[in-house]
């Protein structure tokens, strides 16, 4: 018999994860990263760091934010904004080039630097604080199951976008724009974690 409580949590919880990480940063940093570079890898890396992310929360859950403070979730949340604008800035300094062999590297780094970029960005970030507070309404494998596979088709979402945007844009303009959103959100990112007041947040209990 089909337990209709557990699919209707599983559709709650897909549904607002979805939706909140389509319009999240890590989702803007993984197109910019799919745009310039192998959008499949780019994907496996993201997708890999989605499921890792679910796992903790689901886990550690909201033990995570009583052992590590606010001010050290802040600093994960720094973190993840100096390695895009790090990134960036590598990116700018190092324009795309013809040689094969530097795009066959970039192609089998691409996994790496999605993974990173992704974990660091969702650690303590809005929809890792949704999964944690869902575990005590719907269970730890209904969250995980229904978080991680949204997560998962987010990123597969955001690296086809990456992949079209790359073949549809003239290389430097691309190269440009990938900088600057990676910048953007970036700064973003740091702003959060030194000012998390000055941004909006959503209500848990209205949406739970």
């Amino acid at each position: 018999m089909v337990d209709l409580g557990a699919l209707g949590g599983f559709a709650i919880v897909f549904a607002v994860i979805g939706v909140l990480e389509v319009f999240d940063r890590t989702s803007f940093a993984l197109i910019a990263l799919a745009a310039r570079s192998h959008p499949l890898r780019t994907w496996i890396g993201g997708a890999l760091a989605f499921v890792t992310t679910s796992v903790i929360a689901v886990t550690v859950g909201a033990a995570l934010t009583e052992v590590l403070g606010p001010g050290r979730i802040d600093l994960l949340r720094i973190a993840g904004g100096i390695v895009l604008i790090g990134y960036a800035s590598w990116l700018y300094f190092h324009p795309d080039s013809e040689d094969p062999n530097r795009l066959g590297r970039t192609a089998r780094t691409a996994l790496v630097t999605a993974f990173a970029t992704v974990f660091l960005l969702e650690l303590a970030d809005t929809t890792m604080i949704f999964e944690i507070v869902f575990v005590s309404d719907f269970g730890w494998e209904t969250v995980l199951i229904a978080g991680a596979l949204a997560l998962v088709t987010v990123a597969a979402w955001d690296a086809f976008l990456g992949s079209r945007l790359g073949t549809r844009v003239e290389p430097r303009l691309l190269h440009r724009i990938v900088v600057v959103v990676l910048l953007v959100v970036g700064v973003a990112t740091i702003l959060y974690g030194l000012m998390p007041s000055g941004f909006p947040t959503f209500s848990l209990l209205g949406l739970v």
